[in-house]
């Protein structure tokens, strides 16, 4: 582990001491870890330095629209590849929410995000995304103790 020292204005320190507080942290060195990694992931999204990604995608949709269920059932087995599992839970009487969970290339996530959320009557679209560095096996050992055959997905930071 390597430590490193930073200053802060008493102003900036008190306000991120207070945002630590509510959002549960233990000390400020978790919270600066979760920065700093959410700053490097977001960089290396933004650079396209992360070929690979799982992610979450979640959207609201109005189930009565003409043919929408269908459609969106439709683009999610024309990107099985992508899609690992969906979670599907019936909010109101005309409304559902969904939740995809993605594995793969991350232009090829993004473009399956952005062309489900443009579907008419789908809303508050929401894609979450995190570079991990992917590892075929395939019933070889490679330094684990067990042999087995999917793939391995770690995150970068």
């Amino acid at each position: 582990m390597e430590r490193f020292t930073i200053s802060l204005s008493e102003s900036l320190a008190q306000q991120f001491d207070e945002l630590i507080h509510r959002k549960g942290y233990q000390n400020r060195s978790e919270a600066v870890r979760d920065l700093v990694r959410a700053e490097l992931e977001s960089f290396r999204l933004q650079q396209q330095e992360a070929p690979y990604c799982v992610g979450s995608l979640s959207y609201v949709y109005n189930h009565h629209a003409r043919d929408l269920a269908e459609r969106l059932t439709n683009l999610q087995h024309e990107h099985h590849e992508l899609v690992l599992s969906t979670m599907h839970v019936h909010l109101d009487h005309d409304n559902c929410m969904e939740t995809l969970i993605l594995r793969g290339a991350t232009q090829q996530i993004s473009a399956f995000a952005n062309l489900l959320m443009a579907e008419p009557e789908v809303r508050h679209g929401r894609l979450n995304l995190v570079p991990v560095d992917l590892n075929q096996e395939h019933g070889h050992d490679h330094g684990h103790s067990h042999a087995h055959g999917h793939v391995h997905s770690r995150p970068r930071t």
